[in-house]
């Protein structure tokens, strides 16, 4: 498939957003009406604090935290959310491990990648940061003065510094497969990452199935596929490796991405109106308002969301090692949702209903 080139993007957009201040005014938070999905088991609030109190003195000795995030540590609710994604955790190390995870991904993604406000993001030169963001996880390996060279660059750069010990921890606890799916995982992020910008710099108006296409890969998965880790096992990787595996995780990562679309969807409208999502794909391909595109979106997650659980409901039946993968991605959507759903320091709903 050829991409066209930015002469021949269609110069056509959707029409800008409702007012933010009043959308916010007609509701805060709570879950989206229509919306599929299942109840989370309730976060504990003293493994959410221990959690917490952990990841915190863990990037705060590895001087994690850039001056823009300053507040936001806490308004994200890292603890809370590893909590409820994890119930079947098997102790709290397990636990802050994911958790580590999951704050050096958004730490990579908001340093660099989102064009935001003193954050340094940028779709310009993107490849290059995300190369050297991989080897910090996937390392390099070569003469000892270029070896050197590249443990100090690590070690010079904060987000570079935290995929490597968050990763370094994370392999202490988990089998050799089960952390080199997660490094897998992470490039396939990284792809997905560089789809979304080649299309910010090129003014692409992806088409729907293109847009998804690029969700699939800039998504979840990296925090799904841990859920045999953090749960103290292993899905054997002859078994995930599996098609019919392979593809209830990438109906689960797709579910649960797509509810970040819908739940971030007036944040975003309000930071930056043009930026993709799932909505506004929607309403530049089909012409539509962003009300009508927004409610054809809880549609599409729907959908998918009703594969996920067909699909693994019949496998679950094979094996009671695969029925406990499937019962940990789909607790991981549950808690995922839950956390997207009462965050109101990061997500309040469109005034569409």
């Amino acid at each position: 498939m050829s991409t066209p080139s930015a002469s021949e993007t269609p110069a056509w957009r959707p029409p800008g957003p409702p007012s933010p201040a009043r959308a916010l005014r007609a509701r805060r938070g709570g879950p989206i009406p229509g919306l599929r999905h299942r109840p989370a088991v309730p976060a504990d609030p003293e493994k959410v604090k221990e959690v917490d109190r952990r990841l915190e003195a863990w990037a705060r000795h590895h001087d994690l935290f850039p001056a823009a995030w300053k507040g936001d540590f806490a308004g994200f609710q890292f603890g809370r959310a590893v909590v409820l994604q994890h119930p079947g955790a098997a102790d709290l190390d397990r636990l802050a491990a994911a958790g580590k995870l999951l704050l050096a991904e958004n730490l990579v993604d908001s340093c660099y990648c989102e064009a935001e406000e003193g954050r340094g993001g940028s779709p310009r030169g993107l490849g290059g940061r995300l190369v050297l963001a991989q080897s910090a996880i996937d390392p390099f390996h070569g003469d000892p003065v270029h070896e050197g060279e590249w443990r100090r660059g690590v070690q010079a750069d904060g987000p570079l510094r935290s995929y490597h010990w968050a990763v370094k921890d994370f392999a202490a606890l988990a089998t050799p497969s089960q952390a080199d799916r997660f490094v897998h995982d992470i490039a396939r992020l990284h792809l997905g990452y560089l789809g979304e910008a080649a299309w910010a710099e090129t003014r692409y108006v992806p088409r729907t199935w293109e847009y998804l296409v690029m969700r699939q890969f800039n998504n979840f998965r990296p925090c799904l596929s841990i859920v045999d880790a953090v749960d103290g096992y292993e899905l054997p990787e002859a078994l995930y490796a599996r098609p019919e595996i392979q593809r209830i995780t990438a109906l689960a990562c797709n579910a649960t991405t797509l509810v970040n679309d819908l739940y971030s969807f007036t944040k975003e409208l309000a930071g930056d109106p043009h930026h993709w999502n799932l909505p506004r794909v929607i309403a530049a391909n089909e012409r539509c308002g962003l009300k009508a595109a927004y409610l054809k979106a809880v549609e599409i997650h729907n959908r998918v969301m009703e594969a996920f659980e067909e699909e693994s409901a019949v496998l679950s039946a094979t094996s009671p090692l695969v029925e406990r993968y499937a019962e940990g991605l789909a607790a991981w959507v549950s808690g995922n949702h839950e956390w997207h759903a009462t965050n109101t320091h990061r997500y309040h709903l469109p005034n569409y209903w």
